[in-house]
């Protein structure tokens, strides 16, 4: 039996790429707005719920970049998603079992691992198929069915866990879970069109001041939405909000972001990826000063929750376009994966750490506004590093 990737000579696999997005965002709709909720019913306090929730970008930080070696490598990207499916799950269901501290570490550290793992990959697969017909301009389309699965799940549980135990939760994420593995066998593999890159070649490409601005740019854009991760259903909850509002809430933000994708090809015809990353950390800035110093205005909530889409949607088409051009050919899977680990995954850890200790000494307020003052580190750095060129001025 041949065992290694075949080339697809058919269509776009439209349907079962979207089901696999839609699933995956079902899983952080359910987990990232709930799971501190369940924590916090078991004992955990606010340092040892950040620390937890940190576990997820650690990883992101490290195991991208080691399954894109490993996947250009091999030259198969389909077999690892599948295996890292299977393993997330097998790591889950640790929380069944145990509510010990340990447990869950190692626990969290499994499914992070392994999570972690699939979404670059999968980004470079999706990619790959798209340019093989020419039809780039369609992962917009696909990847918002992530969007909705996310809005589906973060709803659902918001209503639902008024009246479930809050345990209930982990039987849906694990079912979630499973169906994420589901789509996982159904992903064609694409083989890629080179050769290996050499390894000069990705050093030539992070040698230049523009790139190395960009992730730097994309790391404090990560860090900023830490405490936004890591703690705003508790924030809104200690409020007077109920369970079924903060579902709203981050749904709003996600349609929000919906509607963003869905005209991105045409805001990037118009302005600069540069562009429009700068603009989404100025917004980023004003985002997270309303939401830590007016969180009891529900008008402001609402207005800041709309700025997801800036901050999130338009934020990540924008920086997942600029991965897709700077690293070119066989260093694609590698290149998805070092943005990944750089934002989310380095990003993330240092502000959902640091929230984590400011939370309850300092309050939500001077939390959020050194979110606010990561988004603006960020804009100095793309300012200084990426000057703006005469194709951006046109």
């Amino acid at each position: 039996m041949n065992s290694q990737p075949q080339t697809v000579s058919g269509g776009v696999p439209y349907w079962r790429l979207s089901a696999y997005y839609f699933f995956y965002f079902a899983f952080v709709g359910a987990f990232s707005p709930y799971f501190g909720l369940y924590l916090q019913s078991i004992g955990q306090g606010a340092g040892e719920i950040a620390l937890l929730m940190s576990l997820m970008s650690v990883m992101r930080t490290l195991a991208p970049t080691l399954w894109g070696w490993l996947a250009d490598g091999l030259r198969m990207r389909a077999p690892i998603v599948r295996a890292s499916a299977l393993l997330a799950g097998l790591g889950f269901s640790g929380f069944l079992l145990t509510t010990a501290s340990w447990g869950l570490l190692l626990s969290m550290g499994v499914l992070s691992f392994f999570w972690s793992a699939a979404l670059p990959l999968v980004e470079t697969l999706t990619f790959a198929h798209l340019q093989r017909q020419s039809q780039t301009g369609r992962y917009g389309n696909i990847r918002v069915w992530g969007s909705i699965g996310f809005v589906l799940a973060v709803l659902a549980l918001g209503y639902g866990l008024d009246g479930l135990p809050i345990r209930a939760l982990l039987w849906i994420i694990l079912a979630i879970l499973g169906c994420i593995l589901l789509c996982a066998l159904s992903i064609p593999e694409i083989r890629p069109e080179h050769a290996p890159a050499r390894e000069g070649a990705l050093g030539a490409v992070l040698r230049q001041p523009e790139v190395r601005g960009f992730l730097a740019a994309c790391f404090c854009m990560s860090a900023a939405h830490g405490a936004l991760y890591v703690f705003y259903s508790l924030h809104l909850v200690a409020h007077g909000y109920d369970k079924a509002l903060v579902g709203w809430m981050w749904t709003l933000g996600v349609l929000a972001e919906i509607g963003v994708f869905m005209v991105m090809p045409q805001m990037l015809r118009r302005w600069s990826r540069r562009g429009v990353v700068l603009f989404t950390l100025w917004a980023a800035v004003l985002r997270f000063v309303l939401i830590g110093w007016y969180a009891d205005s529900f008008a402001v909530l609402v207005f800041a929750q709309l700025l997801h889409g800036l901050t999130f949607g338009a934020y990540h088409a924008s920086a997942i376009a600029e991965v897709n051009q700077r690293f070119v050919g066989p260093l694609q899977a590698r290149g998805q994966a070092l943005y990944g680990s750089v934002s989310f995954g380095a990003g993330g850890v240092l502000g959902g750490l640091i929230s984590g200790y400011t939370w309850e000494p300092l309050g939500a307020a001077w939390t959020y506004s050194m979110s606010a003052a990561f988004a603006l580190v960020g804009v100095g750095v793309l300012l200084r590093a990426w000057p703006r060129t005469p194709a951006d001025a046109a």
